[in-house]
């Protein structure tokens, strides 16, 4: 309600079968009440939906400076257009709610062709014949460690992924064929993270895959994609394996100005990191940064955070199995799972502090969805976790650093107005820190918007560098630490403006 509070929004699914009539869950909107509080204001916001839902991102995607919401189902997807914090669902009128027979999954506002608005990826994960599923056993694939399970995704017809173009008139066109989006199939998609992995000022796209390569979709710059995953090193693991990636996050975790990867995966594996190594390339490190020693869980949202405010992001990943049938079984594995939480040395390494982290990260629990952010613009950023059939679990930064700390805020003009795409670069005397502006991202989620930097002991901010989805380079001087600050384009001190050029594909 640009209240400048970040409020939460959860996604919610019925059975497919349906509940009695007034009983069936609904999506939920909790507005912050400054104080520590929500409160619930879902029907007032209009969105008291029902249906199997999925995922959610966020962006204004017209323009008006209210941000908007695009939530995917198993069915039609919808997308609420937010009217001065009323939310209005116009996804047939808008021509992005999908032909109703997708398994939609991730979502993603992206600008791809720099045209000043946003675009839509949406990912799919399976084509799924609700009428005629698999009975639990019945194939190979139906089959884990011995125990007849819910079969998939291999053995399910996979489906593909869709990119809608905003037209700039509150209508968007479906140009998956024409972008080349649709040349990578036979993947179960997940989490969608778009950044500009090769800094060409051209956001690209990166899906999180199960039981199949992940996608890496490089920007060609004329409105097309070609899939790169596999030459890039980031479809598969060090070991050349295909991993069932859930939830994704990027962040430049070692400081070398270079945005890096970071994806969850199933059980009996690692979560993967890779390093970006600033050639169009990725090298898995996990083992490298310390990060490769439990295998046993479920990951899915995960997201680079720095907690402790000292400069360094550090890594949340949250579990939660799939099969309820492990528990009682003694396979070593449990249905309900601990958080890890990953404490970044600054070094290129992380250290495990889950078991010092508190109940919020140690208790068990079926976690799917998770989203970070400054909750009461004080620097600490808190977690917020969504657990299947169980409550959700707003986890709060209880501890008070002595470090210091921004928040980035930024306003497009020229470019989208939620300025998603753009670069942040935060100067200290000592340092240079980056961030991007993300919409999507971790497992089917979306975060605060605005750039978080922990700047450690500096309490001197030289300057604020922003490099604009236009192509407009600007400097904001003056800026206080351990505020949120708004930067709004156009009104820093212009540096260049010659990062590529937009255009607006037919």
């Amino acid at each position: 309600d640009n209240d400048g509070w970040p409020d939460i929004f959860f996604v919610n699914g019925t059975t497919l079968t349906g509940f009695p009539a007034e009983s069936a869950p609904t999506n939920h909107l909790y507005h912050n009440n400054h104080d520590g509080t929500f409160t619930d204001v879902t029907a007032s916001a209009g969105l008291s939906a029902t249906d199997w839902g999925q995922g959610v991102c966020v962006g204004d995607y017209d323009n008006d400076g209210w941000e908007d919401l695009y939530v995917t189902y198993y069915g039609k997807n919808r997308l609420y257009h937010n009217v001065g914090g009323r939310f209005e669902e116009v996804g047939g009128r808008a021509g992005v709610a999908g032909n109703g027979k997708a398994w939609g999954s991730g979502c993603a506002f992206v600008d791809y062709d720099r045209d000043g608005y946003l675009d839509l990826i949406v990912a799919n994960y399976a084509d799924f014949d609700l009428l005629h599923p698999p009975a639990p056993g019945k194939y190979p694939t139906c089959l884990w460690k011995g125990i007849a399970v819910f079969c998939g995704p291999r053995g399910l017809p996979a489906s593909k992924n869709i990119l809608y173009r905003n037209s700039g008139n509150g209508h968007f066109q479906d140009v998956t064929a024409s972008s080349h989006i649709d040349r990578t199939m036979g993947h179960f998609c997940f989490s969608v993270s778009s950044f500009d992995y090769d800094d060409d000022g051209w956001p690209d796209i990166y899906i999180a895959c199960d039981s199949a390569p992940s996608i890496l979709y490089h920007n060609n710059q004329d409105g097309t994609f070609t899939d790169v995953g596999i030459l890039s090193g980031v479809a598969y693991n060090a070991d050349g394996r295909e991993q069932a990636g859930m939830g994704s996050t990027v962040g430049d975790y070692d400081g070398d100005g270079r945005l890096d990867l970071f994806r969850t995966n199933f059980s009996d594996d690692t979560s993967t990191l890779y390093h970006n190594n600033g050639d169009g390339t990725f090298t898995d490190v996990t083992y490298r940064a310390g990060l490769g020693a439990h295998t046993q869980y479920l990951g899915w949202g995960t997201m680079f955070f720095d907690f402790d405010n000292d400069g360094w992001p550090d890594l949340l990943l949250v579990n939660g199995h799939v099969y309820p049938e492990v528990d009682g079984l003694k396979v070593g594995i449990d249905y309900n799972e601990p958080k890890l939480l990953y404490h970044n040395r600054g070094d290129g390494t992380f250290a495990d502090v889950s078991q010092v982290a508190g109940p919020g990260i140690t208790v068990p629990t079926p976690a799917r969805g998770l989203s970070v952010g400054d909750l009461w613009n004080d620097g600490r950023m808190s977690a917020v976790i969504v657990n299947r059939n169980a409550l959700p679990n707003l986890l709060v930064n209880q501890k008070k650093y002595p470090n210091h700390w921004i928040d980035v805020r930024t306003v497009g003009t020229r470019s989208n107005r939620s300025g998603i795409g753009a670069r942040v670069s935060v100067r200290t005397p000592l340092r240079r820190q980056i961030g991007e502006v993300c919409s999507g991202s971790s497992y089917i989620s979306n975060n605060d918007m605005r750039v978080h930097f922990g700047l450690g002991s500096e309490n001197e901010i030289r300057f604020i560098e922003v490099r604009w989805p236009s192509g407009l380079v600007e400097l904001f001087r003056d800026v206080t630490a351990d505020t949120v600050m708004t930067a709004k384009e156009g009104t820093g001190e212009p540096v260049r403006a010659d990062v590529g050029s937009s255009t607006k594909p037919n």
